[in-house]
């Protein structure tokens, strides 16, 4: 296959302008499938979530989640959208090898929600307003592993394999207007435009969003206009992108090939095609179907969905803080810097902080553990953060502990190591641990008798005015103590001796 042509992205700009069309699918995260009750755990054995209704067996009856009903309805009011107060389930007949009914069951001309927007921060941030079309409920495929091959596609593969565990977990496809007025910026918008629906279905708490599990896919469809021309090029839809970096890259390329394509006085072919990561281009896959080629037909096993407005507005009221307003807030609550925000939420530390502070920790301690300490420990055991066996109200009680005078720093790490071991609460860890500062003057004061006994060399230093010298005879103590002395009291003691 000859390489193709790709004209330089500067005169790609000169010459065309892009149009961009996002369709992103979310995998919700409900306890069980769309239409029966077979668990959505991921990375279970295959084929062991599955029941006569996911496998089409005959005579099975499927019902609709009324969770996932319900996390659609909230999708679509986090984005703006009108909520439909009737619509029915379609049948979308296609080929499907991990489809074992061979139809995938979707909302077609009826959506739960239509007619939205989400206004997208971008780098420099300025917001740009993607106009939403619709949101759909739908149902996701099982999963093919092609073995044998050199790509783990199915052309040149051995055989196939086939996990149906995946199909019909609930998805949700939410789908954009044509997105124009990009100019150069098309494919950061793109990029920007999905992490901020990654970060909107986090905080609604509908879905994991990980990309890299397939939870959250971008397909991105691309196409170019002739600068002056009135309707909109030919598109190709980059299918089932799945890192944030790869929808801009995806969007990139595609607008310097197409470009090469057309000015070589070539036709752009309406197909799907398929990204590689490790070159960063696309490839041909099929010919894309139009609507009418799916055969849609009402589904006659399932009833209408008719949500009523009150059920609506009292979901209207569950919607949380918008992710990007909540860190403008925590930016100036906290006193960062707009990369310091950036490093927490990179660090998967923020909503810990949060929760931490809302324990009743001050903001910058609870950040000091999180990302120092307990980052540590994360990093050790290879979990992410939020992975620690350690909540936020447990880091806060800690604290609380330093902040009284009952533990010392040092002291406070072992207390933590104690609760990541599984000893129980931090108090728990305290008593059993015998960790509890000693603050008793008079068990000090032998304490800090004996140091100057044996060091009376540093104690003459003290009497004679150097009092930085004291530092040795509170070394000495908080040895003896096993670093349960308060150093600031042992200090006090160590010069009100030196000084009778």
């Amino acid at each position: 296959m000859t390489a193709p042509t790709l004209v330089d992205y500067a005169e790609v700009l000169e010459r065309f302008d892009p149009v961009l069309g996002l369709e992103v699918h979310v995998e919700l995260n409900t306890q069980t499938k769309m239409f029966c009750g077979c668990p959505t755990a991921f990375g279970a054995e295959p084929n062991t979530q599955v029941c006569p209704v996911c496998l089409g067996l005959p005579g099975a009856l499927p019902v609709v989640n009324r969770s996932a009903v319900e996390s659609a309805i909230r999708i679509g009011l986090a984005l703006n959208c009108t909520i439909a107060p009737w619509g029915r389930f379609a049948r979308k007949n296609y080929f499907y090898p991990d489809m074992p009914k061979n139809f995938q069951t979707s909302q077609y001309d009826e959506p739960i929600a239509v007619n939205g927007y989400l206004d997208v921060p971008l780098d420099d941030g300025s917001v740009f307003r993607v106009e939403i079309e619709r949101a759909h409920m739908e149902e996701d495929t099982g999963k093919s592993l092609h073995v044998g091959g050199a790509t783990g596609r199915i052309h040149g593969a051995e055989y196939s394999l086939l996990d149906y565990n995946r199909a019909g977990v609930p998805l949700i496809e939410i789908v954009t207007k044509p997105i124009t007025g990009t100019g150069e910026r098309a494919p950061e918008v793109a990029r920007a435009y999905v992490t901020a629906l990654r970060d909107l279905l986090r905080a609604l708490g509908v879905s994991d969003v990980r990309m890299d599990q397939g939870s959250l896919r971008c397909d991105a469809n691309v196409s170019l206009m002739p600068k002056g021309a009135a309707e909109f090029g030919t598109r190709t839809e980059t299918k089932n992108v799945n890192s944030l970096r790869s929808v801009e890259r995806a969007v990139r390329y595609e607008m310097t090939r197409q470009a090469g394509v057309l000015l070589a006085g070539d036709r752009i072919i309406q197909e799907t095609r398929h990204f590689d990561e490790s070159t960063g281009t696309t490839s041909a896959g099929r010919t894309k179907e139009t609507a009418e080629d799916y055969r849609y037909f009402p589904e006659p096993d399932l009833v209408p969905i008719a949500p009523p407005a009150e059920w609506v507005e009292e979901l209207r009221v569950t919607l949380p803080e918008l992710p990007w307003e909540r860190r403008r807030r925590i930016t100036a609550e906290w006193g960062l810097t707009e990369l310091e925000l950036r490093d927490l939420v990179n660090a998967g530390a923020l909503d810990l902080i949060e929760s931490t502070v809302a324990a009743g920790a001050p903001a910058g301690e609870a950040r000091s553990w999180w990302v120092s300490y307990l980052t540590q420990q994360a990093n050790t055991r290879g979990v992410e953060l939020a992975g620690l066996p350690i909540t936020p109200a447990q880091v806060a009680r800690v604290i609380e502990l330093v902040a009284s005078g009952d533990l010392s720093n040092k002291l406070a790490r072992q207390v933590v190591d104690g609760v990541l071991a599984g000893e129980g609460e931090p108090d728990e860890v305290v008593a059993a641990r015998g960790l509890a500062v000693v603050s008793d003057d008079t068990a000090l004061l032998a304490a800090v008798d004996e140091a100057l006994a044996a060091q009376p060399d540093i104690a003459e230093k003290i009497r004679g005015g150097k009092v930085q010298a004291a530092g040795a005879i509170v070394g000495a103590v908080m040895k003896a103590t096993k670093g349960q002395a308060d150093a600031k009291r042992v200090r006090e003691l160590v010069i009100e001796r030196c000084s009778q």
